[in-house]
């Protein structure tokens, strides 16, 4: 990490009061220091920012001027906060991107090689609580006893990280990497009597004891129970066209899967009951093969797009919003909801990125001013104790 040269920002002369005369020199120093950033790697760019109490000194006071808005700083803090956090390299095909809200870990899983091959060399990646690489490898396939040909979406419960890894539902401690658990699905016969190789996608915890994995291949999602490791299929519609991503809502408890091959959402309740929520229309064409879904801690959704490169927020009211585009194929992201950080993997370009996500403002008071952490920029304040993370 480079350290930061004690002249990009001086404050010797910064005015008592913001004008539009006094405002433009300090401004031109702001953007100094952004291009700076876009030429350091980005661990620096935040070092730069956030090490530095002069510069967020100088964000805070400039980000409260509504001059600012009118001229273009909001370039600088909100524009492209998915740039503004950390990169992991190194990845084979990263699928998914998880975290452990427990011991404030990491996971992404890359595939390294074949989708649909058992090639026994997929691994996963962990991260510490602040991003750091702990190893790039720590659980691989072919090594350790570890089976683990082409992992794809992820689940936390506890100390057990599941894994989908196409016909089987694999465990691992957390701690060591170990195995702990493999159980074999099977998809459902068809109406010749014949089942379809099952092709599991993503997985996801109702917080009641229950896993659900959804089965691409099929346009099925399985119901796991965790206590007796017993699979029962939950619902098996063409309606669900290539179910991906999963997730439960976090106020509702109804599971959302998102379609790779009609960029559709759909609802399923606990009971197998199929709602549609969106899919595109004659004259609106919004999605083409969705790939992650999850929710924020105020219940927003968040989907990402694999072939247009973008990821949607959908607030309450329905009100979808690019948060970003021309991202190289967006995967199986989830929401670090703690820390208010989006996890997306990047699976052709062999990444993947967190980063700080705007507070809504909805979800402050009118009274309460807005900070950098509103706009992704530092950590946010601790959430009430008496809030708890909701595992995805």
């Amino acid at each position: 990490m480079l350290p930061l040269t004690p002249h990009v920002l001086p404050l010797t002369s910064y005015p008592s009061r913001l004008t539009p005369a006094t405002l433009r020199p300090f401004l031109d120093r702001l953007l100094a220091l952004q291009l700076r950033c876009l030429h350091q790697p980005q661990s620096t760019a935040i070092y730069l920012v956030n090490r530095t109490p002069s510069v967020r000194s100088l964000l805070t006071r400039v980000m409260s001027h509504p001059a600012v808005w009118l001229v273009g700083v909001m370039s600088l803090v909100i524009a492209d906060p998915l740039n503004a956090q950390i990169t992991v390299t190194e990845l084979q095909s990263p699928y998914s991107f998880v975290n452990d809200p427990l011991e404030k870990n990491y996971f992404i899983s890359s595939v390294n090689g074949e989708a649909e091959t058992a090639d026994n060399n997929g691994f996963i990646t962990k991260l510490n609580s602040n991003g750091k690489l702990l190893s790039l490898k720590f659980i691989q396939g072919g090594k350790d006893d570890v089976t683990l040909h082409a992992p794809k979406g992820m689940a936390l419960v506890e100390h057990v990280l599941y894994v989908a890894d196409l016909d089987t539902l694999r465990g691992f401690d957390t701690t060591t990497g170990r195995p702990v658990m493999a159980l074999t699905i099977r998809s459902p016969s068809t109406s010749r009597s014949e089942s379809l190789p099952t092709s599991l996608s993503d997985v996801t915890f109702d917080d009641k004891g229950h896993l659900y994995c959804s089965d691409q291949k099929a346009n099925t999602i399985y119901r796991v129970d965790l206590a007796t490791q017993t699979v029962a299929v939950l619902i098996t519609d063409r309606s669900l066209a290539g179910p991906t991503g999963l997730a439960v809502h976090p106020k509702s408890g109804q599971i959302i899967a998102v379609s790779w091959e009609k960029g559709k959402i759909s609802e399923v309740s606990p009971d197998g009951v199929v709602t549609e929520l969106f899919s595109n229309g004659f004259f609106s064409n919004r999605f083409q093969n969705l790939r992650g879904v999850d929710f924020d801690r105020w219940g927003n959704m968040y989907v990402s797009d694999f072939t247009t490169g973008k990821v949607w927020r959908m607030s309450w009211d329905k009100r979808f919003q690019v948060i970003a585009e021309f991202l190289p194929s967006p995967g199986d992201l989830s929401i670090d909801r703690a820390n208010n950080l989006i996890l997306v993997p990047y699976e052709l370009a062999h990444a993947a990125e967190m980063n700080g996500l705007e507070t809504p403002s909805s979800a402050k008071s009118k009274k309460e001013k807005r900070t950098l952490a509103d706009y992704g920029f530092i950590p946010p304040p601790p959430k009430p104790a008496l809030e708890e993370p909701i595992k995805k």
